[in-house]
């Protein structure tokens, strides 16, 4: 069965990272420049992404990650193209990204031109973090198949796609573009449509807290960087947030959360109803059988191990584990490296 044939609209840095996914996973890709320029700059700007594209596939084989013979054939299945050749050049896709600026004019504009070169049959998604599925299906005349698919840059190394269905996209299109992502090395997860997405918000959320951190004199911004990568990001590499509050204890969060909300007297830090409601029906996470997530059924002693073992990996390839008697030298202060 051949491989559906994408088009990506927006040859800037994520429209450079889709085309190379999807490239590296067997498609043929056609990349087209979302911005009307003369024929020098847009010659000029196709050899910067293919150059780009290019710089990419032979860091990743310097790393060992496939052969370096094979990047020719990979670059091979991109074709660039200029504004100009939208028309000619969409029929001949199954499944469209649309990757212009976040800018709702050019994003509507962008879309006008989709939707009258596209086949009627083809997918078509944006790569969004701004704005919302419904209201840019709004600017085609067939909204069910269209989904936000907001990837996070850089897109050829991040697994992680954000998928976001509007009101009238077809349950087809829906599962159809969740197992493509998937077939190309993604992990695509379903969420609402909603400002900020899952990812976003979050990190939005811990990168301005980071911020205060240096603003009230707590730390130096390298102090802060250090603890965010290894008390921090350690553990959430393993862990996702909700499953790291049932390991621990649901309780532990809430009563956390009502102590630096009353000591740093601000309500940013105030729990959420369904912590409090989970602490009032004794849902606390692991140990209580029942948080987030349900233990019920579950070797949990299983699930404890496989865990840590994967933890303790990871510690391990980043040198932050070593055998007795031998601390690692990340772990020694500079000035004792002398």
């Amino acid at each position: 069965m051949n491989k559906p044939v994408i088009a990506v609209v927006g040859a800037g840095r994520m429209g450079i990272g889709i085309a190379h996914v999807f490239a590296y996973a067997g498609h043929k890709v056609e990349l087209i420049d979302s911005k009307e320029r003369s024929q020098p700059e847009t010659e000029r700007f196709l050899k910067e992404a293919a150059g780009q594209m290019e710089n990419n596939l032979h860091f990743l084989a310097s790393l060992e990650l496939f052969d370096p013979s094979l990047a020719e054939k990979i670059l091979g299945r991109i074709d660039y193209h200029s504004l100009n050749d939208m028309e000619a050049v969409l029929p001949g896709a199954d499944v469209v990204f649309e990757a212009a600026p976040e800018i709702l004019e050019v994003k509507k504009d962008t879309f006008d031109r989709i939707g009258t070169s596209a086949r009627n049959d083809a997918w078509i998604a944006s790569t969004t973090s701004t704005f919302m599925v419904d209201t840019l299906a709004s600017f085609l005349d067939k909204p069910e198949r269209f989904v936000n698919t907001h990837w996070l840059n850089p897109a050829y190394l991040i697994p992680l796609v954000e998928v976001s269905p509007g009101a009238q996209t077809a349950s087809g299109v829906l599962a159809g573009m969740m197992e493509l992502l998937s077939g190309v090395g993604k992990v695509p997860v379903q969420c609402a449509a909603s400002p900020g997405f899952i990812v976003p918000r979050i990190q939005a959320l811990a990168m301005n807290e980071a911020a205060r951190l240096v603003q009230e004199g707590v730390a130096a911004p390298e102090a802060i960087d250090t603890a965010s990568r290894v008390g921090f990001g350690l553990r959430f590499a393993v862990l996702g947030l909700l499953e790291f509050i049932d390991w621990g204890g649901g309780d532990i969060l809430y009563y956390a959360d009502r102590y630096l909300e009353q000591e740093l007297s601000t309500d940013r830090y105030a729990p959420p109803d369904i912590i409090s409601e989970n602490m009032a029906n004794g849902r606390i996470g692991m140990k209580s059988g029942r948080g987030f997530y349900d233990f019920s059924g579950r070797d949990v002693t299983a699930y404890q191990r496989e865990t840590m073992r994967k933890f303790v990996d990871l510690l391990q390839h980043l040198g932050y584990w070593s055998p007795p008697g031998e601390p690692s030298l990340r772990g020694i202060s500079p000035s004792l490296h002398k």
